[in-house]
């Protein structure tokens, strides 16, 4: 896409979303890669290095330490990690009073972080980690200190901490779905930020509002599994993007 292109398509969500009062956010890893957070399908995503079972809740019962040794690696970029300027611009769309909600599918806790409060985490997150012997609830910070020497965290009963993310096999947390399907169908306009679509039932969200005819802007590179029912599709940039559209709203 060209500039002038993506320009012409900025301006038009820029409309869109002055003339919306309810806008339903749904964000995926790549709103994330710019704040250092490894996507996981691309080239360099966590796929290529750690198979997909690492994130399987049955795996991970036999077998923690493959869970473990990704969570050496990826728990301390999250905790250094800082908002980029999209999760910045959605923070300041909250504060006009714009957004209805912000559905991630991510866990790496960048929209509070950026100070936004309507917040869905439809996969969990790792802010909170769970004994799976006893229930008790750990903070992330309490369990750093096993990441930093790379060692399984445990409770002090005894059991393995698990982080509060949504593990293959297990249910979305029922709440945060059944907000987000609430706020796109009642949304005036839904954005797409940085996801494929691609994974189930989070990438059906949008639907929720197509089907009552409420347009949706999806700004992310490469397919979606929703392009046919895209208003408009910016692959571009995410972060570039959001720059643009916050000088055009008046948002800077």
């Amino acid at each position: 896409m060209n500039n002038f292109q993506s320009e012409q398509k900025i301006n038009e969500l820029a409309n869109l979303i002055e003339n919306s009062k309810r806008v339903f956010v749904l964000t995926g890893a790549g709103i994330s890669t710019k704040s250092g957070i490894p996507d996981f399908r691309s080239g360099s995503g966590i796929y290529s290095r750690y198979p997909e079972i690492v994130f399987d809740i049955d795996v991970f019962h036999k077998e923690p330490s493959i869970l473990y040794n990704l969570m050496f690696e990826l728990a301390p970029v999250v905790v250094n990690a800082k908002p980029n300027t999209a999760h910045i611009c959605l923070k300041k769309l909250e504060d006009v009073g714009k957004i209805s909600l912000i559905a991630t599918q991510n866990i790496d806790m960048l929209h509070e972080k950026a100070g936004s409060l309507k917040i869905a985490n439809l996969h969990g997150s790792m802010k909170t980690w769970t004994c799976i012997k006893c229930g008790k609830k750990y903070e992330l910070d309490e369990v750093m200190p096993f990441i930093e020497k790379r060692e399984i965290a445990k409770c002090k009963c005894g059991g393995v901490l698990r982080p509060d993310f949504v593990f293959f096999k297990e249910p979305l947390p029922e709440d945060a779905l059944m907000r987000a399907q609430k706020a796109a169908k009642e949304a005036e306009l839904i954005m797409v930020i940085g996801s494929s679509l691609a994974v189930f039932p989070a990438g059906y969200i949008p639907m929720y509002g197509i089907t009552r005819g409420t347009p949706m802007v999806i700004i992310t590179k490469g397919e979606t599994a929703l392009d046919n029912y895209a208003t408009l599709k910016i692959e571009d940039d995410i972060v570039a993007v959001c720059e643009k559209l916050m000088r055009m709203l008046n948002l800077t």
